[in-house]
């Protein structure tokens, strides 16, 4: 018997509500409504369900290429003799553009502005066309550059809560091209980060297939103790769900530990749920809750609305009353109180190191073999010291030293209490004349604006200016690794001595060569600890034990002497975070910048291509299309592209940051007369799919088995076994007729919700990836472009098997798509005898259909023409 549906967990009966008001027999079903009821029994067996969500959100640098598919899409429509208007949003858009500056010139005062500056005379293609869609598009919303980030506006001031249409009230959900995007889930919203092909799906009104999601229940008890941070707790909880395992699944926090909890603290572990695997990280709605949507300006009618339909639905949650036990798949518990200061790092967010442990932590790293704890550094280089000259100064790094410190976006900055911390240290190290080195690259970009308003009235912005931390953006720079080049004279000292340096970021990721190509150690920390690192100019360091620095009088000053109390914090906090600041912001937000306002934009309905664009380019998933589906693709003698290891990101496939001289996509670039101090990033041109392709594996720090370990964007073309970039040897094999897979260990495709990182290997001729593990959005991903993905069985993998990578690979799936199903076991052969079994990852029926037309894409043009006769 199904369990009553007021003991089913809160975020599964958003879906319930979805679900019923959706019900139509047709795309959403009675027995899709029964399954969501039974959700204790049905979750256990991938049971599948559509979902249909109230909106869709998008940042630039994954919005653009979704809207360039919607565009494409529109033109492709007449050739099937169809309206072309069809393809216009169905649900309401709303698109940020969240660019990702290099912070350039940071330590100035005038960083913001000659960032915007950059930023536009680069950019100009990429915002003129989000500017058109603005206008060309139904329900589509754009925010100017400079707006912040998208999580962090929605969370501020676009998350509804609970929708009221004419009457009709329902609970807001929402899908977004930022993997942020779960930081609504603080509201109780529910909502998750998909790549761009999928935010096209839901944007058009089609239901996303997803399967019946487990849900670990997260209690909370205790407080948090003086001193202990958000951060300090979301590295904590990130540790403790990857061990539990929380991927796919819904994390939904309960007891009276989440009532100690501010909302921008809920904000800030909702927010990392990528890292620690979730689809979402769900705060059912309490008195909180209704503070802060009146303190960031939401009205008291709305408030009250929102209030009167929780609680009418027995959706509203008082901690410190009795309430209803909620059925859970799995249980986890933290007494908060427990929490203690920590780290992240150095190479993942879900490797904690205790504050206290930092140092011996650091020396055990650098002794470590090469891996994600080690860098293999012999015992007689550890001390090794290297002076240089920095602009007629005398300066010094060692292993450890840290050479970039960036108070970022993502994570931390919706939230005052580690902003007001990290000024109030700040300001008392000014007071005893601490400051950080100048050779440190510093940075504030804070995610929203409304962050540098109580930073500039508290006065706090003043002393985090003094210690180098001025304003450079409101949007993504670090933490996506666009913070620019470090000065030439540390960048000459890092590589020609081979030296460990080391960032330290309140971002929210650290993966190898996503920060920054020349800092191999990146460690997560709270934005204080951020400024108290930059200060003491290294990461081996203990806190404890050992000083900061020394005051002007020539006193040594511990992390102890200058670390603001809770009590400090608060009472800046209280006269400082007001909520007329958030209202008088976003009622200007459309008319802030004067570069967007005067932007000029093409007026046509159809957009017109420019074909010398570097930019913007329309794709090539539609050339030769037809009404008639392909069927399955097959994969025979297939080519391994590259052998990967474990923890292979979405950084790795699809890079973000600088494109340098002499890659395929500069060789690109340099051929179509763009000059190499305007090549911008990977990310900047996502709207292009010669770079997407062009951008993918080129990550530096990506280590291909089939060059022995060696890092780098190579791999070997095996019938030659030249050494080529990883897209000449692809097109070399497409040139010769070849198909190529993909091998790899676990939680292949972590990280951000990129869908570039599946567009890219689908355009060099990947037909399919067979990893240990997939993460949610990019398996998803894979098969939205139809790329087959695998999975090799359990206690099984390449090592295990004795595969090289240098055999070539027959997959076993039948050409009629009847004959598939979902999660089937398919067999694998090589040429070299061996066989082996594999899960077809293809999870629910909807994405057969997919795999059948040959991607999401086209199954929807097909649908849309069908319909439309």
């Amino acid at each position: 018997m199904p369990i009553s549906s007021d003991r089913l967990p809160y975020s599964i009966r958003i879906l319930l509500e979805a679900a019923i008001r959706h019900c139509d027999n047709f795309q959403v079903t009675e027995s899709d409504v029964e399954k969501i009821i039974d959700w204790e029994n049905t979750s256990p067996k991938q049971a599948e369900i559509p979902f249909k969500p109230a909106r869709c959100i998008l940042m630039d640098n994954t919005g653009v290429p979704a809207v360039v598919d919607l565009a494409a899409m529109r033109d492709m429509m007449p050739k099937l003799g169809c309206d072309p208007y069809k393809i216009n949003p169905l649900i309401p858009v709303d698109a940020v553009i969240d660019h990702a500056v290099r912070v350039d010139v940071a330590r100035s005062c005038d960083a913001l502005d000659r960032n915007q500056e950059l930023e536009f005379d680069r950019n100009k293609e990429r915002f003129a066309f989000l500017k058109w869609a603005s206008t060309a598009f139904h329900n589509m919303q754009v925010f100017p550059p400079g707006s912040g980030t998208v999580h962090q506006v929605n969370l501020e001031y676009l998350a509804r809560v609970v929708f009221n249409e004419d009457g009709i009230m329902y609970f807001d959900s929402v899908v977004g091209t930022d993997s942020h995007t779960t930081m609504a889930n603080c509201l109780g919203v529910a909502g998750w980060g998909v790549g761009g092909i999928e935010a096209v799906v839901a944007m058009l009104g089609q239901p996303m297939g997803m399967v019946l999601p487990g849900v670990v229940g997260f209690k909370l008890t205790g407080r948090l103790r003086d001193g202990v941070t958000t951060t300090d707790l979301v590295l904590t909880m990130t540790q403790l769900l990857r061990k539990h395992g929380a991927i796919g699944k819904f994390v939904e926090f309960y007891g009276v530990g989440v009532g100690e909890l501010s909302l921008p603290a809920r904000a800030t572990i909702a927010n990392m749920s990528p890292e620690y695997g979730a689809t979402m990280g769900f705060f059912p709605v309490d008195q909180v809750t209704l503070e802060y949507l009146k303190l960031t300006g939401r009205s008291d009618e709305t408030v009250s609305m929102i209030e009167a339909y929780l609680r009418a639905n027995k959706m509203f949650v008082e901690h410190h009353e009795p309430e209803t036990d909620r059925v859970y798949s799995s249980y986890l518990e933290l007494d908060l109180s427990e929490v203690e200061p920590c780290v992240a790092g150095p190479k993942r967010p879900h490797d904690l190191v205790p504050l206290k442990e930092m140092k011996s932590d650091w020396h055990s790293c650098l002794d470590n073999k090469v891996g994600f704890k080690g860098y293999a550094v012999p015992k007689e280089e550890q001390g090794k010291v290297v002076k240089f000259d920095f602009h007629g100064r005398p300066a010094e790094i060692k292993h450890g030293s840290v050479v970039l410190a960036a108070i970022c976006s993502s994570t931390n900055t919706s939230n005052p209490s580690v902003m007001i911390g990290a000024g109030l240290l700040a300001k008392k190290a000014s007071e005893l004349g601490l400051e950080v080195k100048p050779w440190i690259k510093t940075s504030l970009t804070p995610g929203s604006v409304v962050t540098s308003e109580y930073l500039k009235h508290s006065g706090l912005q003043e002393s985090l200016n003094q210690q180098g931390f001025h304003l450079a953006a409101h949007g993504c720079a670090t933490c996506v690794g666009n913070s620019g080049d470090l000065d030439e004279c540390v960048s000459a000292a890092i590589t020609e001595n081979d030296i460990v340096a080391a960032a330290v970021l309140s971002a929210n990721r650290n993966f190898e060569g996503r920060v920054n190509p020349l800092t191999r150690a990146n460690y997560l920390a709270s934005p204080p600890l951020v400024v108290a690192y930059a200060l003491a100019g290294t990461v081996d360091i203990d806190f404890d034990k050992e000083p900061i620095g020394v005051s002007k009088g020539g006193k040594e000053v511990f992390l102890r002497d200058i670390w603001p109390s809770d009590e400090e914090v608060e009472q800046v906090i209280k006269s400082s975070v007001q909520t007329q600041m958030f209202r008088q912001v976003y009622e200007s937000i459309m008319k802030r910048n004067p570069r967007w306002n005067e932007l000029p934009v093409p007026e046509a309905a159809l957009y017109p291509w420019d074909p010398n664009s570097t930019y913007i380019r329309k794709p090539t998933y539609f050339n030769g299309m037809s009404m008639s589906p392909p069927g399955p693709p097959t994969v025979k003698e297939a080519y391994c592209l590259l052998n990967l290891g474990d923890s292979i990101t979405t950084d790795h496939i699809s890079y973000s940051g600088k494109i340098p001289d002499g890659t395929p996509a500069a060789r690109y670039l340099r051929e179509c007369g763009v000059d190499p101090k305007n090549f911008s990033s990977y990310g900047g041109r996502r709207g292009n799919n010669e770079i997407v392709m062009r951008g993918a594996f080129a990550n530096m720090r990506i280590v291909n088995k089939l060059l022995d370990g060696q890092a780098g964007p190579w791999t070997i073309h095996v019938p030659t076994g030249e050494k080529l970039y990883v897209f000449d040897a692809a097109m070399k094999y497409k040139s010769e007729g070849h198909d190529m897979v993909i091998i790899a260990g676990a939680e292949y495709g972590s990280g951000s919700s990129r869908d570039s990182a599946a567009k890219g290997p689908m355009l060099l001729g990947v037909k399919s990836v067979i990893a240990k593990s997939f993460e949610r959005i990019h398996r998803s991903n894979l098969v939205g472009m139809g790329v087959i993905p695998l999975c090799f069985k359990a206690g099984e993998d390449a090592d295990s098997l004795g595969l090289t990578g240098r055999e070539r690979y027959t997959i076993g799936l039948p050409t009629n798509i009847a004959e598939i199903r979902p999660g089937q076991d398919v067999t694998v052969t090589t040429d070299n005898g061996k066989s082996f079994t594999c899960t077809l990852r293809l999870d629910t029926q909807l994405e057969l259909a997919y795999f059948n037309h040959g991607g999401i894409l086209p199954y929807i043009v097909r649908n849309l023409a069908e319909q439309a006769k």
